[in-house]
């Protein structure tokens, strides 16, 4: 379904009407900057992250998990949070949760943080850090006004970690102003293939 210009302006003002008062606790103590995932509140937006910025907010949404290696597909929901300081990247972290076939909480699930670390025109660097003992460094490109697609270019795990050799991921801005996300994965003995998808809804920003 597609949406015209006007149709998607008046929605992202109807759901501003909830998120642009809201932000990430701010402490007014702390002698540097506050992260903030409100681009209204807060330090600019670096020059350097100007092809990110549909990102910055917090988002929350459900989605599902399928590998040849799980009892699946299963149903997870996930809180995105993309955030700055006014320097030259993003802070990223994402916790998630398991859900059963009615949408009730099972349990905790993955979690990870790090950074969008933006190079050049379109170039970017994600370096994060996986509850389960796995480091990724990826590297990508912004495509268009409102997507950004990125492959591992190393992964480094501890001796408990399960094996993990790559991974590729596309987020991108949908007509309605949702977040989309898909990976890829290649971990223990498989191949890269599909392995997360998910759609956010914007709660802050």
């Amino acid at each position: 379904m597609t949406t015209s210009g006007n149709e998607a302006v008046e929605v992202a003002e109807q759901r501003a009407e909830t998120t642009r008062a809201r932000n990430l606790p701010q402490f007014d103590e702390l002698p540097i900057p506050n992260d903030t995932a409100n681009l209204r509140e807060g330090q600019n937006l670096n020059d350097a992250c100007l092809a990110l910025l549909p990102l910055v907010g917090v988002w929350r949404g459900e989605g599902e998990i399928n590998y040849p290696t799980i009892d699946g597909p299963r149903k997870f929901a996930q809180q995105l949070t993309i955030a700055h300081d006014g320097r030259p990247f993003l802070v990223h972290e994402a916790r998630s949760w398991l859900l059963d076939d009615e949408g009730t909480v099972i349990r905790p699930a993955a979690r990870e943080s790090g950074f969008w670390r933006p190079q050049g025109t379109d170039g970017i660097e994600l370096v994060l850090t996986h509850s389960s003992g796995i480091i990724e460094l990826f590297y990508g490109e912004t495509r268009g006004q409102a997507s950004w697609e990125l492959g591992t270019d190393a992964v480094v795990r501890s001796v408990s970690a399960k094996e993990v050799t790559g991974a590729k991921r596309l987020y991108g801005i949908v007509n309605n102003g949702d977040l989309g996300y898909v990976e890829e994965r290649a971990m223990v003995g498989q191949d890269l293939q599909p392995h997360v998808s998910a759609l956010y809804k914007r709660i802050v920003g």
